[in-house]
């Protein structure tokens, strides 16, 4: 009975202290990972190869989930707004969704899909295979060479891809509320300039950098650590992704509420 209760208590406390350590890891590799933003020689090469791969190779997915998002909720929209008799007003309703919180939640969830595990698989496949303890031994920092520029163009990338996720939406809401079902060009213009204000962009471009940089820490944090061979790195890629998609929607409510409470 006393042998058992220990083991019972490391049982129940090992997850979450795993846990703190996981959070603890994160963030102190992410002030190095800032702190090595300011310190010469800056690496303009890597800086754009890490914004062509997160920002650049992600348009088209992007782009095709902004068109679908935006033509289903305009279709939503407008069945709903049916029984009002205020159909009229759906392109301004839509683009207020689409910049406040669908844009930038949807557009992080695909760059984690896609370019959060690309990067988590990329720099766990370099430290199960030393080429990080080489770069290293030549006396650069990894951190700097390797960390920094991802996560800068994660912050830079966000937004840009949020105002194209946005932009889209809308090309998609016109096609299904206009040009399919009928509705009046005019008042889907008027709709959206009375509904729409800047600063309901501002918050999607906000969540957007807040997200990239959310992303690009946490990936980079699990491949950085990866051990263990490819399972170590499979693992450490799964972790990666699983852990951006929580922290973007938990980030999500965080912000809108901030937001919200200042309007």
């Amino acid at each position: 009975m006393d042998d058992s209760e220990p083991k019972l208590l490391q049982r129940i406390l090992d997850p979450v202290l795993g846990f703190f350590e996981n959070i603890g890891t994160t963030v102190s590799l992410t002030f190095q990972t800032v702190a090595w933003l300011f310190r010469p020689p800056f690496r303009a090469s890597q800086m754009l190869a890490a914004m062509d791969y997160i920002g650049v190779q992600s348009t088209f997915l992007v782009g095709l989930t902004g068109l679908f998002s935006g033509m289903v909720v305009a279709l939503q929209s407008v069945y709903a707004l049916k029984q009002f008799s205020a159909e009229a007003n759906v392109g301004g309703i839509v683009a207020v969704s689409l910049m406040r919180e669908v844009s930038p939640v949807f557009s992080a969830l695909m760059i984690t899909a896609r370019a959060g595990s690309g990067m988590a698989a990329e720099l766990g496949n370099m430290r199960v295979t030393e080429q990080i303890d080489a770069i290293t031994t030549m006396g650069v920092s990894p951190v700097q060479y390797l960390l920094s520029p991802r996560l800068l163009a994660g912050v830079m990338m966000g937004p840009l891809l949020c105002m194209l996720y946005s932009t889209i939406g809308m090309i998609g809401c016109y096609l299904v509320a206009v040009a399919w079902l009928g509705g009046d060009w005019g008042f889907f213009l008027r709709s959206i300039h009375d509904f729409a204000r800047p600063r309901d962009l501002f918050m999607g471009l906000v969540k957007g950098a807040i997200f990239g940089f959310l992303i690009a820490s946490i990936a980079c944090r699990h491949g950085y650590f990866a051990s263990g061979g490819a399972r170590g790195v499979g693992m450490a890629t799964t972790r990666a992704v699983v852990e951006s998609c929580v922290a973007i929607l938990v980030a999500n409510y965080v912000l809108t509420q901030v937001m919200l409470g200042d309007m």
